[in-house]
């Protein structure tokens, strides 16, 4: 097919809204490469180059050439969001199949069909189910001008993104006919990962790779260990910065954290996280706009998020990669000629780090675990099911899961909502694999460390790691940011890391197949429920969480500070009906610890404290149990109610550690079936998975 030079210029302006525009170096040449059909094409380019025109125009001049449509992989939501709206803008007809618009499958399905799409965006997650392969993907394979896997390095183990389902995208392209038109495209592919691609997605795969310096990307770093200083850093720096921008954290918990803190300092901010559910169009199209000066975001709001006037990306503490931090701070300074590029580093980042890197892969134990269980249940286990019998949590098998059933073959696949074990055996290259990727990750973070040190150069560091040409990368000699901490703001920064408590949702439902020991199932009456309740902090956290470990395991004692504390956050939390007395959970361990802080917080309170629970059974420690069926029927059985006179007005049951609730849940349970009114939980920390 020959290529319509002047009609894929006119495409581009109407793309970009500018009738000057004229293509960057390798666009054109990636268009026409794909409309004269010469071959699979991998284009690594730099964030901001363009690579969604790419494919945007190239499947806009197909389809005016009666070829069928495209169909593009992407990992995320907010990208497939920002595709869509740039796919119509170029006049195409796209549409999107995924997890959260059920309602309109039935028509975009139908519409694909009948030949009225253009191209059909989907997460790699849609090739592994089962009505998309019926209703969808075997009716348009045949038809299907072009694949577009777009943010490729995730089909590569080696990619700091790797998704799991990206594996199943080489199983598709062998099943595609030898004449469609393949282009994979993404920012962040050092050789290694180039290599891979190749190896899967190939053969004979042709590489735009262009250059990765971002002369507009001012960058530096600052380390600041302590987190009150780091928020106060943010709190003074952030409003001095001219437009908007992201601050990335590693974590939900320290997203919500950090908005909290400079929203109650004046800041337009809000927080953006894979929790945000249904107002993340919103909070993108706020940012797009600049009406709000920053959104502090976890990775949710990564890849493909296109806002060509982003003025700063800072990162709150330190990814585990340069691979993955320049995906990210790569988002600033698209279209404009200065931007800026600040990474903080804390004293936690290693261990957060360290959590993701030898969570990313299930253990030997776990995958073991979870087969036997299925090889005694040859009629097949739900996910409920699993977790009674196994002593993991919902996340660790959830993944097993996932990682096992792309493996090829598979030792487990699933049937409706049950997982069955099949007559294959996990092949000794899933093990080599993750022992491999483990250990780079773990260099990777070394790198990131190095980097972290750097007092200049950071550009020059990233695109050598990258292995990117860093010839011509000049030093900016532009005035950095601050690295000064305002000492006022830092007190307060503290005293708010302090005063911030956290709540404490009632638990409403009793697990899968009850508690047999206390004959209960299915819904917890309203009367026999907690009462929403409050915890002080989390669990060795900034602020108390540090105090309330030390209290558990250094001094046995809480101090008179956390009383004094939780003191105020009853006065000021005010639990209606309002407590007559207080009680707590018993222990066998540690039988003082928790009834000595009860005691000194109800002296402080004014009100009566009276023992209420006997602990009847040892049990192992909630922390042990990894499930909340495990948990719940751990403690199952573990209290009773002291026999004797009780009061039956409102109580504050007091705990120092909260996870699964469930102690909690059924210690209220008891109380209120003996005639208690109203309980309401108080624990120091909450050691819940943040």
């Amino acid at each position: 097919m020959d290529y319509p030079q002047d009609r894929a210029l006119e495409l581009l302006r109407i793309g970009t809204g500018d009738s000057d525009s004229n293509f960057r170096d390798d666009q054109e040449e990636a268009i026409r490469h794909i409309v004269e059909g010469d071959g699979r094409l991998l284009v690594v380019q730099r964030t901001g180059w363009g690579k969604s025109f790419v494919y945007f125009i190239s499947t806009k001049i197909l389809r005016e050439n009666g070829m069928g449509p495209s169909l593009l992989v992407s990992p995320l939501l907010s990208l497939i969001r920002n595709q869509l709206d740039a796919a119509e803008r170029m006049g195409l007809n796209a549409v999107t199949i995924h997890s959260e618009n059920k309602d309109e499958w039935a028509a975009i399905e139908e519409q694909v069909r009948s030949g009225d799409v253009d191209i059909l965006l989907i997460s790699p997650e849609r090739f592994s189910n089962q009505r998309f392969q019926d209703n969808v993907l075997s009716h348009i394979a045949g038809q299907i001008s072009m694949l577009v896997v777009d943010e490729a390095h995730c089909i590569s183990d080696w990619g700091h993104d790797f998704r799991p389902n990206y594996r199943m995208i080489a199983r598709i392209v062998s099943s595609l006919p030898a004449n469609t038109r393949l282009l994979a495209t993404t920012a962040t592919a050092n050789n290694r990962v180039m290599e891979d691609l190749e190896e899967q997605i190939g053969p004979d795969l042709t590489v735009l790779r262009g250059p990765l310096h971002r002369p507009s990307l001012l960058l530096q770093t600052i380390c600041i260990d302590d987190k009150a200083e780091r928020l106060a850093w943010l709190a003074e720096h952030i409003p001095t910065i001219h437009g908007s921008g992201i601050i990335y954290t590693l974590t939900i918990r320290d997203a919500k954290q950090v908005a909290d803190w400079l929203k109650l300092q004046g800041l337009n901010v809000e927080t953006y996280t894979g929790q945000s559910g249904d107002v993340r169009p919103a909070l993108e199209s706020a940012l797009l706009n600049n009406d709000v000066k920053a959104l502090v975001a976890t990775t949710a709001l990564g890849m493909g998020f296109d806002k060509p006037d982003l003025a700063f990306v800072v990162h709150y503490q330190t990814p585990g990669s340069v691979v993955a931090y320049y995906q990210q701070v790569g988002r600033a300074g698209r279209g404009i000629p200065e931007s800026h590029g600040i990474l903080l580093s804390g004293s936690e980042d290693q261990e957060i780090n360290d959590f993701f890197i030898n969570s990313a892969f299930p253990t030997q134990i776990e995958v073991s675990e979870i087969l036997n269980a299925l090889e005694n249940a040859p009629n097949g286990l739900t996910l409920p099911n699993l977790l009674a019998e196994i002593n993991l949590s919902k996340g660790r098998v959830e993944k097993t899961l996932q990682r096992l059933s792309l493996e090829s073959p598979a030792p487990l696949v699933k049937d409706g909502s049950k997982w069955m074990r099949t007559t294959s055996e996990l092949s000794d290259d899933f093990w080599d694999r993750a022992e491999r990727l483990t250990a780079r990750r773990k260099i990777e973070q070394s790198q990131m460390q190095e980097y972290v040190s750097l007092d200049a150069d950071h550009m020059k560091f990233l695109v050598s790691a990258l292995d990117g040409d860093t010839n011509g990368i000049e030093t900016p000699e532009i005035a950095s940011i601050p690295e000064t901490v305002d000492s006022e703001l830092t007190l307060s920064a503290i005293e708010f890391l302090r005063r911030t408590s956290l709540p404490i949702d009632p638990r409403r439902q009793w697990p899968a197949g009850g508690l047999p020991k206390l004959n209960v199932k299915g819904r917890i009456p309203a009367g026999l429920q907690l009462q929403p309740g409050k915890a002080l902090c989390v669990w060795r956290d900034a602020g108390w969480g540090k105090l309330v470990y030390s209290g558990k395991y250094e001094d046995d004692c809480f101090s008179d500070d956390l009383v004094a504390t939780c003191h105020d956050l009853v006065q000021n939390w005010s639990p209606e009906p309002r407590p007559e007395w207080i009680t707590c959970i018993p222990s066998h361990r540690r039988p003082e610890l928790v009834p000595n802080f009860a005691k000194r917080l109800a002296e402080s309170l004014s009100l009566p404290y009276h023992d209420s629970l006997l602990r009847v059974d040892e049990h192992p420690e909630q922390k042990e149990m990894q499930n909340s069926s495990m948990q719940a029927r751990n403690v199952d059985g573990a209290f009773v109610v002291i026999n004797g006179d009780l009061p039956n007005g409102p109580v504050l049951l007091i705990d120092d550690m909260v996870d699964s609730k469930w102690t909690l849940t059924i210690a209220g349970w008891l109380l209120q079936s003996r005639g208690v009114e109203t309980v309401h939980p108080l624990v120091l920390a909450d050691a819940g998975k943040g």
